[in-house]
């Protein structure tokens, strides 16, 4: 078995980890496990749902799809199977532009201090 040389990146997540990053409920996800088939986190026998690095990128995408563009459970899952590309190319530039919004608000705040 290979140690991991990266001790910041971890091979699973729980599902508290997961929701906090996310910025939704535990249930939500466990919700969203049920209506998204490509989603499958490793479940221990004690049933503690363990999340790879995969599983997070692909409920950001549906965070994004569901919870940002408003769209349906059903609409979500479909536009996942059909053009996961896209959806991944999307949640990347979003990601992007709420890291650049939030680098601004830190700047006019300190611009405020000035004035």
């Amino acid at each position: 078995m290979a140690l991991n040389p990266d001790k910041k990146v971890k091979l699973y997540y729980t599902i508290k980890e997961v929701a906090q990053e996310i910025g939704v409920n535990e249930s939500t996800l466990r919700y969203w496990e049920k209506e998204f088939p490509l989603l499958r986190p490793k479940v221990l026998g004690n049933k503690v749902r363990q999340y790879s690095q995969a599983d997070v990128d692909l409920l950001r995408q549906i965070y994004n799809l569901v919870k940002v563009r408003g769209f349906k459970l059903a609409a979500a899952r479909k536009y996942l199977s059909t053009n996961r590309e896209g959806v991944d190319r999307s949640a990347e530039i979003l990601e992007r532009l709420i890291r650049v919004r939030e680098e601004l608000k830190v700047l006019k705040k300190g611009l405020d201090g000035l004035v």
